[in-house]
């Protein structure tokens, strides 16, 4: 914790470039190392006790969700949400609501059109979870920007989690963990590619956990310099054999629509089209796709069923 909370104090005073380069060479290193639990790790893929299985008796979950990190990521969601609802999907937008300012225009253009929003973080400044003191003072907000946005998710800056603390926020679900990922700040996966609740079973005190399931954006075409979306293919295909869910975490901040935005730290749109498309082309029919939302009320209303059988309601 104290390491990472030196880190976020100088950041802001090291140039952008020099922390890509820098994290890039990391990840080389990182990826050799972490190899045989990156990006499967073997262990996440057993099915959860009491699972319900997908709507409509589907063979997987799919999710698409996009945190919006900067002013330039704000200003490419209307393209990004077009591109969605061109090959037939929708996905959550997650917004940091004190790190740029906002537009309405923006989140009416997105309700409008059937996606869901979200808070991601507060400041997005990696000091969210520094003390309970701050995380609790900073809940009180995020609480008045969920409801002020009729939000019911949540996402941390930098995966960065807590789920203890996290009870202070007025959530149905979260998204600030993974099943694996050894490349994020706080490395520790939930190591399931299924949704689980927190809290005490068989009261709503509590809310669902989705974790992200297959590698980030971010990670696999900037700091890995993937040209193909073989990683995630692969993972898809292993997600998909166990039942599990696919959830994309793809930012609007580092997608390239045209060719004049390709910059060190941005990658091709396409590669982020070819994936929705192949996800049509080989899976079709064979997916339940819904928003962070839609698939909590599904298990909510499946957990209520497992607990009127045994009982407990």
């Amino acid at each position: 914790m104290h390491a990472r909370n030196l880190y976020y104090a100088i950041r802001p005073f090291i140039p952008r470039t020099l922390q890509i380069y820098a994290r890039r060479a990391w990840c080389k290193i990182m990826r050799l190392q972490y190899h045989g639990v990156w990006p499967i790790d073997p262990r996440a893929g057993k099915l959860p006790r009491d699972w319900p299985g997908w709507p409509d008796g589907k063979q997987f979950g799919l999710i698409l969700t996009h945190d919006v990190d900067t002013l330039g990521g704000l200003k490419r969601c209307r393209q990004l949400a077009d591109l969605d609802l061109e090959l037939g999907f929708r996905s959550s937008f997650n917004f940091v609501p004190e790190r740029y300012p906002m537009d309405a225009s923006v989140h009416g253009y997105l309700n409008d059109r059937g996606f869901e929003i979200g808070v991601h973080d507060l400041n997005h400044d990696g000091k969210l979870l520094s003390s309970r003191t701050i995380f609790a003072d900073r809940a009180v907000k995020i609480n008045g920007y969920l409801k002020q946005w009729n939000a019911v998710g949540f996402r941390a800056a930098a995966m960065h989690h807590n789920l203890e603390w996290f009870r202070m926020l007025n959530i149905e679900y979260d998204l600030s963990t993974f099943d694996t990922d050894p490349f994020e700040p706080q490395c520790d996966g939930v190591g399931t590619i299924f949704p689980f609740w927190v809290g005490t079973p068989g009261i709503d005190n509590g809310y669902w956990e989705i974790p992200y399931t297959l590698p980030q954006d971010f990670t696999t075409f900037v700091l890995m310099g993937e040209r193909t979306i073989d990683l995630w293919k692969r993972k898809l295909a292993w997600v998909v054999d166990r039942g599990g869910l696919a959830l994309v975490n793809a930012h609007p901040d580092y997608m390239a629509f045209q060719p004049n935005e390709q910059t060190i730290e941005n990658y091709p749109v396409s590669l982020y089209r070819d994936f929705l498309q192949h996800v049509k082309a080989t899976y079709a029919k064979r997916y339940w796709h819904g928003l962070p939302k839609d698939l909590v009320r599904h298990c909510r209303t499946s957990m209520r069923s497992v607990e009127r059988k045994a009982g407990n309601l």
